[in-house]
């Protein structure tokens, strides 16, 4: 009975940490540790906001388009170097 009982307290601990990894997951990504870059995304590998007449992520029509953007490390999108120049924070008009 003590070894049913030990099992089960084990798995309900297991399954709190999952949960309570899971849950902290998005807090985490909201918190600043990321950035939208623009110019820096390959065809079809932008998250969001590739200009009218896309629905959103994954709509880039070239590589490194200007109005599309993909989530970065914070800190870094300026740094980036692409043939077409570096990452930018806001739209950059190509």
């Amino acid at each position: 009975m003590i070894k049913t009982s030990v099992g089960r307290f084990a798995g309900i601990a297991l399954a709190a940490g999952i949960a309570a990894g899971m849950a902290t997951t998005p807090v985490a990504a909201k918190s600043g540790d990321r950035e939208k870059c623009y110019g820096v995304a390959k065809a079809g590998k932008n998250d969001c906001a590739a200009g009218p007449g896309t629905s959103c992520a994954g709509t880039s029509k070239t590589d490194y388009q200007g109005n599309a953007w993909k989530l970065v490390d914070k800190g870094t999108c300026t740094k980036m170097e692409t043939p077409k120049g570096k990452g930018s924070l806001t739209p950059i008009k190509r």
